[in-house]
Order: C-alpha cells, then sequence, then structure tokens
C-alpha cells in the first residue's frame, strides 16, 4: 500500500492537489494511504520552500505547484 502525504496549510491547492492524487489511486487501482501533514513544524521538516507538498512513500516528489494528473500516475507506479 501506498504511503501520500499532502503537505500544507490545507489551502485551496492543498485541497486541488489532494483531489487530483485521490482520483489518480483510485483511477489506477491502487490503494493508497492519504495523511494530511497541515503543522508548520511538520511541514519543515521536508525540503520545500512553498506549499503543496506531494509524498510518496516518504519521498518528497512535488512542492510549491499542482503537478498534473499524468506526473502523479508516473510517481506512483514507480513507488
Amino acid at each position: 500500500m501506498l504511503n501520500i502525504k499532502i503537505l500544507g496549510s490545507g489551502c485551496a491547492n492543498c485541497k486541488r492537489l489532494e483531489q487530483i492524487a485521490r482520483k489518480t489511486v483510485s483511477d489506477l487501482g491502487l490503494e493508497a494511504e492519504f495523511e494530511k501533514v497541515t503543522e508548520l513544524t511538520e511541514i519543515m521538516k521536508w525540503p520545500i520552500l512553498s506549499t503543496p507538498g506531494l509524498v510518496v512513500n516518504n519521498k518528497l516528489v512535488s512542492a510549491g505547484r499542482i503537478p498534473s494528473a499524468a506526473e502523479i500516475g508516473q510517481w506512483l507506479k514507480a513507488s
């Protein structure tokens, strides 16, 4: 099972990223556990300068933008 973390305060971009990631997981027929990381002290543990951030299996794959569903799909398949 994949572990997916959404790093961010809960802003509109963070919510959009989570929606795209959840839909991509569903479309690919994968199983994933989602975790929202909203505490600034926890977010600061990752090497990101701006949110939203996307972490797949403890590997930061995106930060500061909303990646496309195709990009997210590639990262999920690679994990």
